[in-house]
């Protein structure tokens, strides 16, 4: 086994393909015997929808999607961001609920020849330690990825900090099969009252939301409705005709931050890294970790790369964390300060948010806080036919875009860098080497520097 992922959420089986992809052994465990089937993520947003382009995956996810496109507005919190022209920046969504995902992912990932094995929970690190269906057993992967969430055993087994805070609200959020027209009276969004807040709304026919929002201990146990209803009667004054239940959840939000990404051959990636305080965030960040991830632990295997390019992830995704939990923890704020104080803040920060200029740089917040260069997704015609650069990274191999007939970068490429040979009206350079991820390593320029982006292609 060179590959061990720990977690088969949908962070741990996106990393899954894309090893695979790369040509690494891969097993993904998961202490679950089935798949969650609670619908605890209802979207993707941003870059990692432009991803999933690169790999081929967007129109599965379109087919359980229900809705994919441009947003033309988004909530930063409490306040809505316009995306109108001249601010619309290119948010896209796909609303699709997370046991949709994960089942997409897992199918891809087996198709590409990853093992998931359920019901196999990690003991210990060292040895690497499981405890599977038929007892404990041992294996000698050659690196492990804890993508195993907020209480990752990985991290605790690896001994990597998690310092941040967490929140004394909880949020109590139900699932019910009732009828919209019962909820006519309720309002959507968050609807603020002395003792908390509560949302209602409905994203699948038949199916209603509830979120109670409340400064409260998390009492012991599995949360009841009788419990839900209570809480709704302490902070709304009244009771609403909820129907049956079919699911429940509390959560407390947490602002956390791994010290480090790596540790030796562990590696930590998802919720098991980073925990934001505000919703809409942490699954885009998480799956773009695994695409970071996963061609750089390939090429390490397979010997194409050294081990230094591993130090490469924390770099690269340890700052995109720490952006993100800059902004969601202000999200957070805007929408957990209570009385005139926030009332105050919320109605400023609406109107500056409505500048043109503001709301495009929140939107390319909540689209990718990563700073590095990503390659456009150029229309380009190859050998006479016309193509996209998404289409073109589908094998999620390093390629070298060749604008102007380079025969010199051509040949300083070498043997491992695909090569196409493209016409593009809009070419923002000669020549583009991009990594499997999509970042941009080489813009135009000469052949050393080529040879020299290919050597160290981390930054």
């Amino acid at each position: 086994m060179e590959i061990a992922v720990i977690g088969a959420g949908p962070v741990g089986l996106m990393l899954a393909a894309e090893l695979r992809l790369g040509g690494a052994e891969v097993v993904v465990f998961d202490r679950r015997a089935a798949p969650d089937e609670r619908p605890r993520a209802n979207g993707l947003v941003g870059r990692i929808v432009e991803q999933l382009d690169h790999r081929g995956l967007l129109e599965r996810f379109r087919a359980e999607a229900g809705y994919g496109g441009p947003l033309p507005r988004f909530p930063f919190g409490p306040v809505t961001l316009d995306f109108a022209p001249p601010s619309r920046p290119p948010l896209s969504a796909l609303m699709v609920q997370q046991p949709r995902m994960e089942a997409v992912l897992a199918e891809r990932a087996t198709e590409l020849g990853a093992e998931i094995r359920r019901g196999h929970e990690l003991v210990s690190l060292d040895p690497f330690t499981v405890r599977g269906p038929d007892g404990e057993y041992r294996a000698e992967p050659r690196y492990v990825v804890g993508c195993d969430g907020a209480h990752s055993r990985v991290r605790e087994l690896a001994g990597i900090g998690f310092p941040g805070t967490t929140d004394g609200e909880l949020l109590r959020l139900g699932h019910f099969r009732a009828d919209a027209p019962l909820f006519a009276s309720a309002t959507r969004g968050w609807d603020r009252r002395p003792g908390g807040r509560v949302l209602v709304t409905s994203l699948t026919p038949g199916v209603v939301i509830v979120g109670v929002r409340e400064v409260t201990p998390e009492p012991p146990g599995e949360p009841t409705p009788e419990e839900f209803h209570a809480a709704l009667r302490r902070v709304l004054g009244d009771d609403l005709p909820l129907g049956e239940p079919i699911w429940l959840s509390r959560t407390t939000s947490s602002a956390r931050l791994a010290t480090q990404y790596r540790a030796g051959h562990v590696f930590l990636a998802g919720d098991a890294a980073h925990l934001f305080p505000a919703g809409g965030s942490a699954l885009n960040v998480g799956l773009l970790d695994a695409v970071n991830l996963g061609w750089k632990l390939a090429a390490v295997v397979r010997g194409t790369a050294g081990d230094a390019l591993l130090d490469s992830y924390h770099a690269e995704r340890h700052p995109v964390a720490a952006r993100t939990l800059t902004q969601t923890r202000v999200q957070a704020l805007l929408d957990r300060l209570t009385g005139e104080d926030g009332d105050a803040l919320r109605t400023l920060f609406g109107e500056l948010a409505a500048f043109p200029e503001a709301a495009r740089h929140l939107g390319e917040l909540l689209r990718d806080a990563d700073a590095l260069p990503y390659v456009p997704d150029l229309p380009l015609t190859v050998g006479g036919e016309p193509t996209r650069v998404a289409e073109v990274m589908r094998a999620a191999r390093t390629v070298l875009f060749d604008f102007a007939d380079r025969a010199d970068l051509r040949e300083a490429a070498g043997p491992g860098v695909k090569i196409v040979t493209a016409a593009c009206a809009d070419a923002p350079a000669d020549a583009l080497l991009v990594r499997p991820d999509g970042v941009v390593a080489f813009r135009g320029g000469a052949p050393a520097d080529l040879r020299e982006a290919i050597a160290a292609p981390g930054r």
